[in-house]
C-alpha cells in the first residue's frame, strides 16, 4: 500500500482525480489538498468575467470527487516540503506523509509593483478572484464613469481588456474608459499578424493600447508609469505574467531559472524521484515550455501513469510535449482570434471553436460529480 499525495487540484492532476476510485482499489491511500473545494479551469475565467460563463460552468468539485472516490480532502494550503521526512507542511499547521508526491500548485501573478496597503486591485489569478472583480465592476459603473486600468500587455491582459468591455456593455450601465498598459509592445512575443488582429478587435471598442512605458508602480487610484505618467484608475487588473509557487524554492528543491519545480522527462524531481510536477508550475528541463493550459492537459496521462508506476515500482513513461498548439484568445462579445501554426483567424468561428473544446473539457471531468 502506497500513500499518494496531490498538491493541488489543477489542470495536470485531472486524470489522477478521475482514477482516485481505481488507486483505492488496489490498496493505496489518496490525500488531495487544495485552497479551495473547487478548482477553476483558467481557459474559461475571463469569459466568466465577462459574463459568458458562470462560476458553475468552469469550476470542478475537487473535494467532491475525492471524497466520492475514497480520498482524502484537505482545504489548505501547502507551505513547505520536506523531502528528507517526506512531509508537506500546511498553512494551518498540519503536516501530511507521503510516499509519492505530486505537486500541481499553479502560478501567481507577482504583486511586487503594488503599494503596500493598495486596494481595488485585482490579480488575474487565482480565477476566483476574477468572480469578485466582475462583480465590483459592476458595482462601480452603475453609479460613475469609472476608469478602469489593466496593467500588462499579454494575451491574459486582451483578454481581460475585451471581456470587461463586454460585461459593461452588456450591463446597461455607463461604458468606463478602459486602458492597457501594455509596456513598450503589446503581445510583444506574438507574430504581427496575430498582434494586429488583437489590437484592432480591441482599439475598434474604444479600449486604449498605451505602448508608452513599463508600469513603475500600481496604488490605490492610480498606475504610474516608468515614464513619471499617472493614469487615474477606480479599478486596476493585474496580467503582469505569472510565476511558479515559491513553495519548490522555499523548500530547497531544485528548481529551474523560472523557480519552478525543476522535472525530467518522467515529470520527476531529478534529486527526489519521489515527488511528480505538472503543469505551471514546473520547469520541464529536457524543454522548457510556455505556461498555458495545453501542456497541463498533455501532461495528464503521462503524470498518472508515472504516479502509478512510482508507487508500484513499474517503469516510467517520458512525458512528450507535443508539437505547435491551437491558440484561442476570447476577446469579449463572443469573438476570439485563433492561430494554429501559419492559420490565424478572427470573428465569431474562433470563439466558438473555443467555446466547444472548453465545454467539452469541462464536462469530461464534471460528469465525475454526478
Amino acid at each position: 500500500m502506497g500513500n499518494l499525495v496531490l498538491a493541488g487540484g489543477g489542470h495536470a492532476h485531472m486524470v489522477a482525480l478521475s482514477r482516485i476510485g481505481e488507486l483505492v482499489n488496489r490498496g493505496h491511500r489518496v490525500t488531495v489538498i487544495g485552497p479551495s473545494p473547487h478548482h477553476y479551469y483558467s481557459g474559461m475565467g475571463p469569459g466568466m468575467l465577462g459574463g459568458t460563463y458562470s462560476p458553475e460552468d468552469i469550476r470542478f468539485d475537487t473535494r467532491g470527487v475525492t471524497e466520492k472516490n475514497g480520498g482524502t480532502f484537505m482545504c489548505d494550503r501547502v507551505e513547505r516540503i520536506d523531502p528528507d521526512r517526506r512531509s508537506v507542511h500546511l498553512a494551518s499547521g498540519d503536516k501530511v506523509s507521503y510516499d509519492v508526491l505530486s505537486c500541481n500548485l499553479g502560478s501567481h501573478v507577482p504583486r511586487s509593483l503594488v503599494a503596500e496597503d493598495s486596494g481595488g486591485i485585482y490579480t488575474v489569478k487565482p480565477i476566483e478572484k476574477l468572480l469578485e472583480a466582475r462583480q465590483r465592476v459592476l458595482e462601480i459603473i452603475s453609479r460613475k464613469k469609472a476608469a478602469i486600468v489593466v496593467a500588462g500587455g499579454g494575451p491574459a491582459a486582451a483578454e481581460v481588456v475585451g471581456n470587461i468591455h463586454y460585461l459593461a456593455a452588456g450591463s446597461g450601465q455607463q461604458m468606463p474608459t478602459i486602458h492597457m498598459c501594455a509596456g513598450t509592445a503589446f503581445m510583444a512575443r506574438f507574430p504581427e499578424k496575430v498582434r494586429r488582429r488583437v489590437r484592432r478587435s480591441l482599439a475598434g471598442r474604444g479600449i486604449v493600447i498605451d505602448e508608452t512605458a513599463f508600469v513603475q508602480t500600481v496604488q490605490t487610484g492610480a498606475v504610474i508609469l516608468e515614464s513619471g505618467r499617472t493614469i487615474e484608475a477606480d479599478l486596476v487588473f493585474l496580467a503582469l505574467g505569472v510565476i511558479p509557487s515559491p513553495v519548490f524554492e522555499t523548500s530547497g528543491l531544485s528548481v529551474g531559472p523560472d523557480r519552478g519545480l525543476r522535472v525530467n522527462a518522467f515529470l520527476q524531481s531529478p534529486d527526489h524521484p519521489e515527488i511528480f510536477g505538472g503543469g505551471d508550475c514546473i520547469y520541464f528541463e529536457p524543454h522548457p515550455l510556455d505556461k498555458v493550459g495545453v501542456y497541463a492537459v498533455r501532461q495528464n496521462p503521462v503524470l498518472y501513469a508515472n504516479l502509478l508506476a512510482s508507487l508500484e515500482g513499474k517503469p516510467l513513461l517520458p512525458f512528450d510535449p507535443g508539437g505547435d498548439y491551437l491558440l484561442i484568445f476570447n476577446l469579449g462579445h463572443r469573438t476570439g482570434v485563433l492561430k494554429k501554426r501559419g492559420l490565424i483567424m478572427e470573428g465569431r468561428l474562433p470563439f466558438l471553436l473555443k467555446d466547444y473544446i472548453d465545454r467539452r473539457f469541462m464536462t469530461k471531468f464534471q460528469r465525475l460529480e454526478e
